[in-house]
């Protein structure tokens, strides 16, 4: 029979873990606002104020925060033309494409043409993945068509930014809840300065929600609901596919591969209920995401620009590099995982396997930095490491609008030289790089991974969560091919 210092002791292992109890960054934040929360403080979220509410109230206060950076484009930039949305660094996708991909004029996506009145970019089709077509297509739905083409766009950006914000909502409290233990991770996310920028210029958020969604259900021991959420995820952006590639690396090594089987079913099942109808009723209209996804060439924030503009090479054959760096990329994570001294964390392959389509692909718009948003703090919850990714991500963000006006400005020249973005995109690429460095030392160096220092092998691991290593490369910690977890640490700071 449980005694009830037993009880008292098992309830003690299962309090949520705050910031401030191990960072020294968020501890030392804290003083701001009275300091580290005391022994008397409620544990376990049982009063109004717990740490889901209080993060659900901070993303929409941030996601506020970057409305109101728009408001010089909403009052007037945006339909100005030229450099002034630049200038202000306030630039939306939404509000041109209303017009420019016929929603405006009730253009169905995928099923109809594209005037060519309306777009001058030469499309015929919407280039965007169908789920992503179809919250467009809701939101515009939701627009009213009164008033001037300006004044609906206008609305249309509202109505997308409303859209949006549940997304994001839903975020921190997805990311929140995947590690029952550390529900205030989530609050990195809620305060990401990333966030509330790059949130409204374009309708990842949507995707990247979704993603999120399919890891929680993971972290729950629901492969195939996982998968659904993975698939659905993949059908509003390309990247959430390569989840799959990070779940197959780990259910491999682990023995665990029923259930991998079970999320590329329900993944691959999804996917089709949603595109299969418009592959066969508009298959023209559905090929165009994946026509200019193959054949674009060179474009901005990517590493290829650089070596394009220095060199004076054109990489015609751009699309056959980017696919050779992220294959050796993506066999340079497979080769840490199966040969790293201790399985990996779900959140740390995830991450690398996205971050390696971050480097290596030919464009990196500044809101592709929602896709490692949650990843990161899945992967390496430390507030000094995330705070300078999201610093070396602002700066690109200022970056690449700067760069725009500079060549969009004709002969004034306000912004960004090509040598100061290239610059900008290197501190970026540093940024991203880091982090990986600092996931990759945990991996090989798991005493050093904050996630596993009270013991635990991967929280948000789900059936992959104290399994034994079924296949690997390298010499294993234990005879029984099953690594032991690492004791916890004395009390005190890890760098």
């Amino acid at each position: 029979m449980t005694s009830v210092r037993d009880r008292e002791e098992d309830g003690r292992q299962e309090l949520p873990v705050r910031p401030t109890d191990e960072d020294p960054l968020a501890a030392t934040a804290s003083e701001l606002i009275g300091g580290p929360a005391g022994k008397h403080a409620e544990a376990g979220g049982h009063h109004w104020w717990n740490a889901l509410r209080v993060m659900v109230l901070v993303v929409i206060g941030m996601f506020a925060l970057g409305m109101v950076q728009k408001v010089p484009c909403y009052n007037g930039a945006w339909f100005q033309g030229g450099d002034p949305q630049y200038i202000h660094a306030c630039y939306s996708d939404i509000p041109h494409l209303y017009h420019d991909r016929g929603f405006a004029a009730d253009v169905v996506p995928y099923f109809d043409s594209i005037p060519g009145t309306l777009s001058g970019s030469g499309f015929h089709h919407l280039e965007y993945p169908v789920l992503t077509g179809l919250f467009m297509e809701v939101a515009s739905w939701l627009t009213p068509h009164g008033g001037s083409m300006d004044h609906r766009a206008q609305v249309f950006w509202i109505v997308n930014s409303g859209m949006l914000l549940i997304c994001a909502v839903a975020l921190v409290v997805l990311v929140s809840r995947t590690n029952r233990r550390r529900p205030w991770d989530g609050l990195f996310i809620a305060l990401s300065p990333a966030l509330a920028l790059s949130a409204t210029i374009n309708w990842d958020l949507f995707a990247v929600a979704l993603a999120s969604a399919g890891l929680l259900l993971w972290s729950r021991s629901r492969p195939l609901a996982a998968g659904v959420l993975i698939g659905l995820a993949t059908a509003a952006k390309l990247y959430p596919v390569l989840l799959l590639l990070a779940l197959g690396m780990l259910c491999l090594r682990a023995g665990r591969m029923r259930a991998f089987g079970a999320a590329v079913a329900g993944a691959v099942g999804a996917w089709l209920v949603v595109n299969l109808p418009v592959i066969l009723l508009a298959r023209s209209g559905w090929s165009e995401f994946y026509h200019y996804s193959r054949t674009r060439g060179v474009d901005y924030g990517s590493v290829w620009l650089i070596i394009m503009q220095r060199t004076g090479n054109p990489l015609s054959g751009v699309s056959a590099y980017v696919a050779a760096l992220l294959i050796l990329l993506c066999a340079g994570i497979a080769a840490l995982t199966f040969y790293a001294p201790r399985r990996p964390r779900l959140g740390q392959i995830a991450f690398l396997v996205v971050a390696a389509l971050i480097v290596s692909n030919k464009v990196y718009s500044p809101q592709y930095v929602l896709w490692l948003l949650p990843l990161a703090v899945l992967a390496r919850p430390r507030w000094r490491d995330l705070l300078i990714w999201q610093g070396a991500e602002v700066l690109y963000y200022i970056a690449i609008w700067m760069q725009l006006a500079y060549v969009t400005g004709g002969t004034k020249h306000h912004g960004l030289s090509a040598d100061g973005y290239h610059l900008a995109i290197a501190l970026h690429l540093a940024g991203v790089l880091y982090l990986c460095g600092m996931v990759v030392r945990d991996i090989l160096l798991p005493q050093h991974d904050v996630l596993r220092q009270d013991g635990a092998d991967d929280p948000a691991g789900g059936v992959l969560d104290g399994a034994g290593d079924a296949f690997v490369l390298g010499l294993l910690p234990e005879e029984e091919g099953t690594a032991a977890p690492y004791p916890p640490q004395e009390a005190g700071y890890e760098a």
